[in-house]
């Protein structure tokens, strides 16, 4: 085999390489499992709380849709604040 053939065949046979590592790069990517931000929000009465309802509006003109691309864990302190600390260590 000349060399100029088979420096195609070498171009070929890296550029083969490269495309594939590509798609399987990108096929591991699309296979991680998203990470959804997650908020704790600790209020000291009990539910429901209009708070909280503002609270979730504004997630929602920023685009976050509360189940789908955000998650809020609740705590209510049923207005016993010595129950603060422990809510606080259960949203760790």
């Amino acid at each position: 085999m000349n060399s100029s053939k088979q420096g195609r065949m070498d171009k070929k046979a890296i550029i083969f390489l490269l495309v594939g590592l590509t798609l399987a790069s990108v096929q591991l990517a699309e296979a991680q499992p998203k990470k959804v931000p997650r908020i704790g929000l600790l209020r000291a009465g009990s539910p429901p709380d209009s708070y909280v309802e503002a609270f979730r509006q504004g997630l929602r003109e920023l685009g976050y849709i509360e189940g789908q691309n955000i998650a809020i864990e609740y705590r209510w302190a049923e207005g016993k604040p010595e129950r603060i600390p422990d809510l606080t260590a259960e949203l760790y």
